[in-house]
């Protein structure tokens, strides 16, 4: 089957403080890593891009089976997640190779840095992910889904295969995948959103 696969660039989104303690590990902020933050958000903004591509597709459940067309898959978690849907958006998001470069380069010279720069990169691209469902979520009058990855829950990590085939997000925004079932840029998320019928 054929679907359009569209591509949006995303506003870059408000920066949670928090949420980057959260990926560090960090229990108790200080004016030391306050700074940190804010230099490592300095070096890093101009190369962030927030991109997206997704497209519609047709789902069928049976049980625990859900056949989307550009792939058939077994799982409890999200066959219940999906419930009462016959349609879902499949998407790939990133914020680009840049902030990448930045890690493999301060994990020699400030590993410490290197450490935020890590949870800066997870804190974007769960904010990219949380900007585009929330747009999503007005266009479609809030009938969707929470979103759901491959490897959450007991959906297999290998579906990553047949999510690239079907969006093809390699030339569309610059995310590739590895062998592994690994994205490269690593600060990538890809997602399946149910959207309810009523």
């Amino acid at each position: 089957m054929t679907n359009i696969v569209y591509i949006k660039e995303v506003e870059r989104p408000k920066i949670n403080k928090k949420e980057i303690l959260r990926y560090a590990s960090v229990k108790e902020n200080t004016p030391e890593i306050d700074s940190l933050i804010d230099s490592c958000i300095e070096e890093c903004d101009s190369l962030l891009s927030y991109k997206v591509c997704y497209g519609v597709y047709p789902v069928k459940i049976d049980g625990e089976n859900l056949d989307f067309g550009f792939a058939s898959v077994r799982s409890h978690s999200l066959s219940l997640c999906l419930k009462g849907c016959s349609k879902i958006i499949l998407f790939c998001a990133t914020v680009g190779i840049g902030i990448d470069r930045l890690i493999a380069k301060h994990s020699l010279l400030s590993p410490s840095r290197a450490v935020i720069l890590q949870a800066l990169g997870s804190e974007r691209v769960e904010s990219l992910c949380d900007s585009f469902c929330s747009a999503l979520g007005e266009e479609y009058s809030n009938k969707l889904c929470p979103r759901f990855s491959p490897g959450y829950g007991d959906l297999p990590l290998n579906l990553q295969e047949d999510i690239f085939k079907a969006l093809s997000p390699a030339s569309k925004i610059g995310v590739s995948l590895g062998m592994d079932m690994f994205m490269t840029p690593s600060k990538s998320v890809t997602a399946i959103i149910g959207i309810k019928d009523n």
